[in-house]
């Protein structure tokens, strides 16, 4: 590729993405943008999310228009430097393209990365494994009622530096759905046990809402086990809790009164689509889910209210922790963050909701990158 000229392609979030689909330009031809400037929002079947300019430069074309369906890979638009001659924009998209289809054929005839299993204190949990194998892995820990492709828009990206596992809480996704006593404890100690059984001694733990409490009970209890820890609207922190969206997700049997529990995730509410209704729905009919949800709701949130808190503990730790909160949280108050130990980074991004990180995912994706280096 040219340089001074950047290629801005369709990304890939998650594993079930193939393609997505251009809703609006952000940016008119011939802006100019600074990296990490909003281009454009892309619409999948789980979700719609914003994509960010790779790099500074003009927007010197783009290729793809709104409503337009492209694959994962496929070249929307070009970010040059200023000064980059039509004739060399246009050499780089006719090579991108030429290389961009040969690249599909032989990814086509590749093996995806799949998700696995693992027994851990004996029983099942399904984990997503990517990344380059190098250095400290990476483990991601989704909160009360996700399931692992809530990091869809953050392990690919992570996965660029680092090993990045993703896995699926008992209970949840497609790990088993026996829970036990339903706690913190049980869900550290499962964490334990799954580092355990993938030979990780020690991790950059990455947790949201409840796995954001699961995460801090495992380092609390294995200090050694913990390089850094990145908490994302996390619970555990403090006693409020929305009893609302506790109650209704368990409680949820319908298309219209999941949407409206969904909703309370997002600042952006319109950012619950019909297919993540649905997948949602799906998981709660699977055989064990209620008990399980149920157990977990009754341990951890017990009257509406977070049966434990951690912050006074927060000072044990000899490790890196940052906390991310979305402003417009409307499941744990982002006013636990202030009764956290003096020092400790807290970054409130204005614009999200419980759901940071995929509401702003590039700025998390940032934000952990700078903390696991």
């Amino acid at each position: 590729m040219s340089d001074g000229i950047q290629a801005v392609t369709m990304p890939k979030w998650g594993l079930a993405m193939d393609e997505g689909m251009v809703t609006v330009w952000l940016v008119e031809e011939g802006a100019p943008v600074a990296a990490g400037d909003e281009l454009l929002e892309i619409e999948t079947t789980k979700i719609t999310n914003v994509f960010e300019s790779p790099a500074a430069g003009t927007l010197s074309r783009r290729l793809v228009g709104e409503g337009e369906t492209v694959p994962v890979g496929a070249l929307l638009a070009v970010v040059a430097e200023d000064g980059a001659a039509e004739a060399e924009i246009d050499a780089f998209v006719e090579r991108f393209r030429a290389e961009f289809a040969v690249a599909a054929e032989a990814a086509a005839e590749s093996a995806a990365v799949e998700p696995e299993c693992v027994e851990a204190g004996g029983r099942p949990i399904n984990y997503l494994r990517a990344g380059t194998g190098e250095g400290i892995p990476l483990v991601l820990v989704h909160g009360f009622g996700g399931d692992l492709d809530n990091w869809l828009f953050n392990q690919p990206a992570l996965a660029e530096h680092h090993d990045v596992v993703a896995l699926d809480l008992p209970g949840h996704g497609r790990s088993a759905k026996d829970v036990g006593a339903g706690d913190l404890a049980f869900l550290s100690g499962t964490l334990a046990e799954f580092l355990d059984a993938l030979g990780i001694d020690r991790a950059h733990l990455v947790g949201h809402s409840l796995g954001g409490a699961a995460v801090l009970g495992l380092a609390l209890d294995h200090p050694k086990r913990a390089a850094s820890l990145t908490l994302i609207s996390p619970a555990g922190l403090g006693p409020e809790i929305n009893r609302s969206y506790i109650s209704g997700f368990v409680g949820a049997a319908r298309r219209k009164e999941m949407k409206a529990v969904l909703a309370m995730l997002f600042a952006d509410p319109g950012l619950v689509s019909r297919d993540m209704v649905e997948d949602v729905l799906k998981y709660k009919r699977l055989d064990g889910v209620s008990a399980a949800l149920e157990t977990i709701a009754r341990a951890v949130f017990p009257d509406g209210r977070q049966a434990v808190s951690l912050a006074e503990r927060l000072g044990e730790l000899a490790v890196p922790v940052q906390v991310i909160w979305g402003r417009r949280d409307k499941i744990v108050p982002p006013a636990h963050a202030e009764a956290l130990p003096p020092g400790l980074p807290v970054h409130m991004i204005e614009t999200a909701g419980h759901m940071a990180h995929m509401e702003a995912a590039g700025e998390v994706n940032r934000l952990i990158g700078a903390m696991t280096g």
